[in-house]
């Protein structure tokens, strides 16, 4: 299948030969496991792996962290199969079926251009609470703060199509924080996370982990918030391009309405004001977001396009908006001021969330 079966190691037991022995058993003919740094009373796990011919052994000669293994199976990777397809990442201990590594390893050949994610049922009555509550906790924290919507954040369980293995290596982080560091790089860069549902197994409620809840759980939670205040940046440098193209259209108008056009009677010299400085400053609101707030590279004609379906798109939602509030409230004078405020408030995050996701996304 020319698909590569990573297994990251700490000091395994008899189950990192029955992981061995499923992958081997449902068809898999390249097996990498790394030894990262396990003491010498586990390491025959390795050897005893090793007598396959399908099976590769990396060894750290001492632990290095999770992230660190998967980053040096990933450049051998690169470096030995020029005509890889993708690899897929696997625990060993055992919690990972070989029938499951295998669905993940199918959705990655017919469907190359996402990375795939092994996901748990965490409502089954059989997980542990600290898993369940874990879970739940970081999703939400991560969709809130950093819109990266997944099902099961801590998955070892990933299929990553080759071309991804470059951006892979450049992800920061050496252990666990690696996998969420890897989540978020794949959403910055826009590339598709797909989900395949697994067995949700537990091995004596997972004690077996090397996960530390308080050390490991710091590294993760800091990671999405580094992100949700870089996202916070962009929204500020997005609320000052919006006030900056408001000065130029008040500016403007003024300048045309009362020393450019003062010759032309009073409909007409308001109309053409309004009009040309609402054109001008749509255009330097347009440039400075693409520029300066969401930083293209390069502009076509499918984003000016865009921008402008989107101008026309919230004009007539803040009409229809204003309309159906102030008629539903029976507001008046200030009232309808109050709404329309209101409105446009709620219409200036949707916006934004328009021009960064569709608008000015990046291919």
């Amino acid at each position: 299948m020319n698909i590569t079966v990573i297994v990251p190691s700490l000091d395994p037991d008899e189950k990192l030969m029955q992981v061995v022995e499923g992958l081997l058993r449902v068809g898999f003919t390249d097996i990498l496991l790394v030894n990262d740094g396990s003491h010498d009373d586990h390491v025959q796990p390795f050897l005893e792996a090793a007598q396959h011919p399908e099976v590769t052994v990396l060894t750290h000669e001492v632990n290095k962290g999770k992230g660190r293994a998967l980053k040096t199976a990933f450049e051998w990777c690169l470096r030995n199969r020029p005509d890889l397809a993708g690899v897929v990442t696997a625990d060993g201990d055992n919690q990972h079926k070989a029938e499951d590594i295998l669905r993940c390893a199918r959705q990655l050949l017919q469907f190359p251009d996402k990375v795939w994610l092994g996901v748990r049922d965490f409502s089954l009555e059989h997980v542990p609470f600290r898993s369940r509550f874990g879970n739940t906790l970081t999703r939400g924290i991560m969709r809130l703060a950093a819109g990266v919507a997944v099902t099961d954040t801590q998955t070892g369980l990933r299929a990553i199509p080759a071309a991804a293995l470059p951006l892979m290596l450049e992800v920061a982080g050496e252990r666990y924080e690696y996998e969420t560091e890897m989540l978020m790089s794949l959403h910055d860069n826009h590339w598709g996370i797909g989900e395949v549902v697994i067995e949700t197994v537990y091995i004596d409620e997972n004690q077996t982990s090397h996960f530390n809840p308080l050390r490991d759980s710091w590294k993760i939670y800091k990671i999405i918030f580094r992100h949700m205040f870089r996202s916070l940046g962009t929204l500020l440098r997005y609320g000052a391009s919006a006030l900056f193209s408001v000065l130029v259209d008040q500016g403007l108008f003024a300048l045309l309405n009362m020393v450019v056009l003062s010759s032309l009677t009073d409909g007409k010299r308001v109309l053409w004001s309004t009009a040309v400085a609402r054109v001008v400053s749509s255009l330097v609101n347009y440039a400075t977001n693409a520029r300066l707030v969401f930083r293209q590279k390069s502009l076509g004609a499918g984003t000016f396009l865009r921008y402008y379906t989107l101008c026309f798109v919230q004009l007539t939602l803040s009409f229809v908006m204003v309309l159906f509030f102030t008629r539903l409230f029976h507001t008046s004078g200030w009232g309808d001021s109050l709404v329309k405020i209101l409105v446009d408030t709620l219409l200036f995050f949707v916006n934004f969330s328009f021009q960064k996701n569709w608008v000015f996304k990046e291919k």
